[in-house]
């Protein structure tokens, strides 16, 4: 993760140590190529803690970075995904887990991992009533349907978009993934 920015030829320190050396080593070479030494080595680090705040916003984090803070947001979209999809994904990660075990919030997952609007059908439903004993929504039969439209579907979109919705299904509710050309 820190090999991107420990590599940067001749990234100065703003602090050098040879600076804060007693006088009677400021003018000695040796300990002043040995604390340049050390500059070196510690010149990422001070560059790292100084724009902190931009390691910590998705828009501005390097590349490599994002998947680790993606890792501290629980976001969804792993290391294989573009960059810009893992960004979008940590930025709404806290709206997608307060979403999260919803259609709406399977609808945004989906969109965010797979770059696609998925219809989502569900045979429960709520509704209030002034009637006692008044007659329930949806199927007493619970089910599932995540159905999406591609140009050109392919069994690895199949499967990995089916594997997405068992796990971020309801325990209790079976699902069917529908993959329509279209």
């Amino acid at each position: 993760m820190s090999g991107q920015r420990a590599a940067i030829p001749g990234l100065p320190t703003p602090d050098p140590l040879g600076r804060r050396l007693p006088a009677v080593y400021a003018g000695d070479d040796l300990a002043q190529r040995l604390t340049g030494g050390f500059d070196q080595v510690l010149a990422p680090v001070h560059a790292t803690l100084d724009n902190l705040w931009a390691y910590l916003t998705p828009a501005l984090a390097p590349d490599d970075f994002v998947t680790w803070l993606g890792g501290w947001v629980g976001a969804a979209a792993g290391p294989d995904r573009p960059v810009e999809q893992r960004r979008t994904a940590v930025l709404n990660a806290v709206e997608t887990h307060r979403l999260r075990g919803t259609a709406a919030g399977l609808r945004a997952e989906i969109h965010d991992l797979f770059g696609l609007d998925a219809e989502i059908v569900e045979s429960g439903g709520t509704a209030w009533s002034a009637t006692p004993g008044a007659a329930l929504p949806g199927s007493t039969q619970p089910d599932l349907l995540v159905r999406v439209r591609v140009a050109e579907p392919s069994e690895l979109l199949v499967a990995r978009l089916r594997e997405f919705v068992e796990a971020n299904r309801p325990a209790h509710v079976p699902c069917r993934v529908e993959v329509v050309a279209g």
